[in-house]
């Protein structure tokens, strides 16, 4: 079964999704984290050339493996889980992502990894490109306000520096460059139920996923 989670940057999606796929046994897949390895990638080198961002995007090793049922991203065979979570790198990886080539090449890789059992993958087009017939469509929000509260207080608490209204700004610009760019932009799909947790706290969301996709789970199987 494949469950397919949207939503802007700071919804939730990952912590909210690798909750869920814990509770109910399924493999979580975050990724957000493959193209900010490819953002963070193309920053360390140098490449600003959309055309040699694909070039480079083709002939990077990506993997993704579960280490303690923890999420790890290696590239090139270097693990690179920790280094990608950064504002710097969060803006590379918006900028990325515009790239047809680049979503093309990671696409079929989202696409591989689904097929392999009961999954969750979140991002930004799971439910309108990249798993476009999963059995469970759900685009996850939150006010911008409090989806930059929930960042600040995250970056706070990894000590480091973190200025509420400069984390405010580069959301409301993720946003924007997200839902405006012309290769599979954010959106919600058709067949997608909202679900927005902006007065829900993390366990009281955990909770509301959990028992939409258990109820769509029993359909499934029967």
């Amino acid at each position: 079964m494949q469950v397919a989670i949207d939503g802007p940057a700071g919804a939730g999606k990952s912590t909210i999704s690798r909750a869920v796929a814990k509770e109910l046994g399924f493999l979580y897949i975050d990724t957000g984290a493959v193209y900010r390895a490819i953002g963070y990638k193309a920053g360390r080198l140098g490449i600003a050339d959309e055309d040699e961002i694909v070039r480079m995007t083709q002939k990077t090793e990506l993997t993704i493996e579960l280490q303690g049922g923890d999420q790890h991203i290696l590239l090139d065979g270097e693990d690179v889980t920790d280094r990608i979570r950064t504002p710097e790198v969060s803006m590379a990886a918006s900028r990325v992502s515009a790239i047809a080539g680049v979503r093309s090449a990671l696409v079929e890789l989202q696409r591989r990894i689904a097929g392999k059992s009961n999954v969750i993958m979140d991002g930004r087009d799971i439910g309108t490109v990249v798993l476009k017939d999963a059995e469970v469509k759900i685009f996850l929000t939150a006010s911008c306000e409090v989806r930059a509260k929930r960042r600040f207080d995250e970056m706070l608490e990894k000590g480091q520096d973190a200025d509420f209204e400069s984390v405010l700004k580069d959301m409301q610009e993720r946003d924007y460059n997200d839902s405006h760019r012309a290769a599979s932009p954010l959106k919600k799909a058709e067949d997608a139920i909202l679900c927005d947790t902006t007065d829900k706290t993390l366990e009281e969301s955990v909770k509301m996923l959990k028992d939409y996709i258990e109820r769509e789970f029993e359909k499934y199987v029967c």
